[in-house]
């Protein structure tokens, strides 16, 4: 009806719109509906009046005519029959009612008007709206409006069904639907009034724990009830609760599995409205069986850890309480570096996209022990040597090993923290610790080198060069760089420092004992103070001629003091 009536407004104003007539008349159409036409037509020079003629091309049914006056340019005719082709003749006539000019025009009516069967909501944004299909329409056209006109559409759809999309959820529309042809469109079909569904709950959810997953959403408009079902992933198995609240809790599920959510509103006319679907997966089990070991990583050490995999989980983290961290997508991964000496408490968490799981009973590991340091050598008598250091946390013994620079070796295993070992002079010891645990080994420690004192030369010989000289020989001994030949009579010393194994000591006190001693000396340790002195007594003294007298031609009398 509103159509028709924009038709007819159009025509009045057309109505003396062409001010000068054309030669010829011509003719158009305007408009066409089910059982209407709307002609128009061009002015006439002299005519006073115009018949409109319409004759069904296709049938033998009557033509029908209709005759407008001389001011009108435009016209209507109706009760013709939809979806027919017609020829329609325009001609301009005089008083006299004879034919001054004639012009024809072929258009075809449009369908018949649907019916609306029914209009119905399943989805808050959309109709649907089935309604009778009619002989010859191409298309159809369903048109929806608010009731204040503050929304309007016409959507265009091949068949019965049709949808009308982008509506506003539980909101009245007034609905109804033409048919199309080549011809044009029918009358809007006798209105339907249906009200969309309310919208879904647009739901949100999170996983608490690895048994539970908490469904929430904002309250929906107009909604007076809910309904929330639940399934697991590759499950036909349905949980469906009826709920007034706007959050539900679901225990008692399986950790590290995917679920589904499916949220429907219900409106005051008992509709169900749209349905909103989430998936949630629930946070992982706890990873149990926790291996540590420490292995070696390229130039370092590593705490290899491993596990048994925890169901759904995308990423495990693993902790140390010595503030190392590694994640890995596996059953294990790598803490780097560690140290020796060192108490590792590990924890492994298991991650995926419901949240972290619990972390996993603390599993304990004390890595390979750090080597002694520093060593101490005390050489409490010639000959018998310790070697020392301080106790190391998380050892259970200690092997010491004791090379000599010649190569003979000696090992000491032991759970103190010292070794004794035999001490030869004039040799040069290289000393090393390792500690050990159930972890294994420390690495190298440090190295002492420990060098004894020079050997004391045995065989040593003192003879009388002169009355005032004293020579001394000896073989040369291990160790020694240098010779120091001391010898002492009284608060008398006499020395004699050479790198061969002989000395002449001279200026020496005649008829006295001396108390000779040959000391080794080197650059490292210094001198042997330690070795045996030898006595010798130099020559006796010259006596001392006091006085001589001649006694007869041929005797001399001497007197001399007798040495000491």
């Amino acid at each position: 009806m509103g159509s028709f009536k924009w038709m007819v407004i159009f025509a009045l104003i057309g109505i003396g719109s062409q001010s000068s007539a054309s030669s010829e008349i011509t003719v158009s159409i305007f408009t066409v509906t089910s059982k209407s036409m709307t002609v128009r037509w061009s002015r006439y020079s002299g005519a006073s009046s115009y018949k409109i003629t319409v004759t069904p091309k296709n049938s033998l049914d009557a033509s029908a005519f209709t005759q407008f006056g001389a001011n009108s340019v435009m016209g209507s005719i109706n009760s013709l029959t939809p979806n027919n082709m017609y020829i329609i003749k325009a001609e301009a006539m005089d008083n006299s009612l004879n034919v001054l000019s004639q012009a024809e025009v072929e258009e075809t009516t449009a369908s018949e008007v649907p019916t609306i069967n029914m209009a119905t909501s399943k989805q808050s944004e959309s109709m649907t709206v089935e309604f009778t299909q009619v002989s010859g329409a191409t298309s159809y056209i369903l048109r929806a409006e608010t009731t204040d006109l503050s929304f309007f559409c016409e959507t265009v759809v091949s068949s019965s069904p049709g949808t009308v999309l982008n509506l506003q959820a539980y909101t009245d529309y007034t609905l109804s639907v033409m048919s199309v042809n080549n011809g044009g469109r029918s009358q809007p079909s006798l209105p339907v009034v249906a009200k969309t569904v309310v919208a879904a709950p647009e739901l949100n959810s999170t996983s608490p724990s690895n048994d539970t997953i908490v469904v929430g959403w904002e309250p929906v408009d107009h909604a007076v009830l809910y309904t929330i079902s639940i399934i697991m992933e590759g499950s036909d198995s349905r949980v469906k609760l009826n709920t007034t609240d706007t959050s539900v809790t679901f225990p008692g599920l399986e950790a590290g599995t995917t679920y589904c959510i499916k949220g429907n509103a219900w409106d005051p006319e008992k509709r169900q409205g749209d349905d909103f679907t989430i998936c949630q997966i629930t946070r992982p089990r706890i990873p149990g069986l926790i291996e540590l070991e420490v292995r070696i990583v390229g130039s370092e050490y590593g705490l290899s850890v491993s596990w048994a995999p925890s169901q759904g989980a995308g990423e495990y983290l693993t902790f140390s309480s010595e503030g190392l961290n590694c994640t890995s997508t596996i059953g294990a991964c790598t803490l780097a570096p560690v140290g020796c000496g060192q108490r590792h408490t590990v924890t492994v968490t298991a991650i995926n996209e419901g949240g972290h799981s619990i972390p996993s009973a603390p599993e304990e590991i004390i890595t390979f022990p750090c080597p002694p340091e520093p060593l101490r050598v005390e050489e409490t008598k010639a000959g018998n040597c310790s070697v020392s250091w301080d106790a190391i946390p998380y050892t259970d013994t200690y092997m010491a090993f004791i090379k000599r620079d010649d190569g003979q070796e000696e090992r000491c295993n032991t759970s103190s923290t010292s070794c004794n070992y035999h001490c030869q002079c004039g040799y040069t010891y290289l000393m090393t610790v390792f500690a050990f645990s159930l972890a294994g080994s420390s690495l190298p420690g440090p190295v002492l080198n420990y060098t004894t004192l020079p050997c004391c030369p045995e065989d040593v010989l003192i003879s009388l060069a002169s009355t005032d000289t004293l020579e001394i020989m000896w073989s040369a001994v291990r160790g020694a760089e240098v010779y120091e030949t001391r010898a002492v009579e009284g608060s008398e010393v006499i020395l004699c420092n050479d790198t061969a194994p002989v000395c002449a000591l001279s200026d020496l006190t005649c008829n006295s004992p001396y108390s000779v001693v040959v000391i080794p000396c080197n650059e490292i340790r210094g001198c042997n103070h330690t070795c045996r002195a030898h006595t010798k007594e130099t020559a006796p003294c010259m006596p001392e001629i006091l006085s001589v007298a001649q006694i007869n031609t041929t005797g001399v009398n001497v007197s001399f003091s007798a040495p000491n």
